[in-house]
């Protein structure tokens, strides 16, 4: 990756971030994108030179030709794109204002297509490069708690699992990420029910992956021009197969797992 360019949004914090850091540890030229100048900022402090800061609200699609063009002439080309911002929920569907909805879809879901859409012309008539799309093992099955989360989610699959199919004989190169529980402050700002921030974490993610573990592992997929990393251990990873394996066992244990108190123990949590 030495010298690539690599656009990554989402780099202010969590495997944005240290994705980020280890790209630039291979050499690569970045550009962060993200909200939070300060934080990004700090990240690029630790990148290096060759670090290219490019904050913007990932919805604000009315900017986003003039940030592509940016981004593309900075360089002359986009080696690889990293669509990994994102925003998570944590609230029963019977109970969620359709705002939360319409926000996560939009943050999770439109705003990568958005992007995405920009670069991919240009990407295809330069002979291709490498798309990473970090969706979520909520993004293969269905959780509780999470039903905007997991529509979102699941649409980023679908769309890049459509885009790899027309391009990759262009040479263009889709890796889908799919990852359980990386300690990450993804689940205190996950949106409640009226859409404000959550503020607290959860054990599973509290105990779960290191992000720059996440991070090696999704560099050595790009590496080995995997198409598909199940980035989940143990009872995460579980779910993931049983979807594709034998979906009503999971649908039974999703169903249980509900009855048995998970979403009050989930609120005792905050």
């Amino acid at each position: 990756m030495k010298d690539q360019c690599w656009w990554v949004t989402g780099a202010s914090s969590g495997i944005g971030a240290a994705l980020a850091r280890a790209l630039a540890a291979r050499g690569a030229k970045l550009i962060l994108s993200g909200r939070n100048v300060a934080a990004l900022e700090a990240v690029a402090a630790d990148c290096g030179p060759g670090t290219m800061l490019l904050p913007f609200e990932a919805t604000d699609y009315d900017a986003l030709p003039a940030l592509a063009e940016q981004a593309w002439g900075w360089q002359g080309r986009i080696d690889g794109l990293v669509n990994n911002a994102g925003i998570s929920q944590r609230s029963l569907a019977v109970d969620t204002d359709f705002a939360v909805y319409q926000r996560i879809v939009d943050v999770d879901l439109l705003a990568p297509i958005a992007l995405t859409q920009q670069l991919l012309p240009r990407m295809v008539a330069a002979g291709g490069g490498r798309i990473v799309a970090i969706s979520s093992v909520a993004g293969i099955a269905g959780a509780p708690l999470r039903s905007a989360y997991c529509a979102a989610k699941h649409g980023l699959i679908g769309y890049h699992d459509s885009i790899r199919a027309e391009n990759e004989h262009l040479g263009l190169k889709i890796l889908v990420v799919a990852p359980g529980s990386v300690r990450t402050d993804v689940s205190r700002n996950a949106l409640s029910a009226d859409g404000s921030r959550r503020g607290g974490s959860d054990a599973a993610i509290d105990n779960g992956m290191a992000p720059e573990e996440a991070a090696a592992r999704i560099l050595e997929a790009v590496a080995a021009d995997r198409r598909e990393l199940i980035l989940a251990e143990g009872g995460e990873a579980e779910v993931a197969r049983l979807r594709r394996a034998d979906p009503n066992a999971l649908f039974d244990r999703m169903s249980a797992m509900v009855q048995a108190g998970y979403a009050a123990k989930m609120q005792a949590e905050r």
